[in-house]
């Protein structure tokens, strides 16, 4: 089963993390990234930069409108991701408690969907496409 580990801050954690050398921030999420390699769980990890350089596309009109960030409350913001392959919910959450965060920051733990949970819809055109692109990315 593969999960999406999120990284969700709030204004508590910023705070924090003005007082943490950048360079231990780095060491602290290289090895922890270096145990979830080690462990052959891993499949792909980013950081992302500050809401501020980023935009939300509001679908409530149209055409949609583009907001430039930053944008929500702090809270609502997330940092950086991981997705990992496990056998379980269980073993998701041990991971997802290893990762070296503070005070105020949150890992939101989602299964990533499957074939499977579209079985229903087996015959569909797109659920065999999305098969088939999911095999060709897997081979690149």
């Amino acid at each position: 089963m593969k999960y999406m580990l999120i990284m969700r801050g709030s204004e508590q954690a910023a705070e924090a993390y003005k007082e943490v050398d950048f360079e231990a921030v780095i060491n602290a999420m290289g090895a922890y990234n270096e145990s979830l390699m080690k462990a052959g769980v891993l499949l792909g990890a980013d950081g992302l930069a500050d809401a501020d350089q980023g935009f939300v596309v509001d679908f409530a009109s149209e055409p949609p409108i583009v907001t430039d960030g930053p944008y929500g409350e702090t809270h609502e913001l997330f940092n950086g991701f991981w997705i990992i392959e496990v056998s379980s919910k269980e073993e998701a959450a041990e991971w997802a408690k290893r990762c070296p965060l503070g005070p105020g920051s949150k890992l939101e733990v989602r299964r990533v969907t499957d074939e499977s949970d579209f079985a229903d819809y087996a015959d569909n055109e797109y659920v065999q496409k999305e098969a088939e692109w999911r095999r060709e990315l897997s081979t690149e």
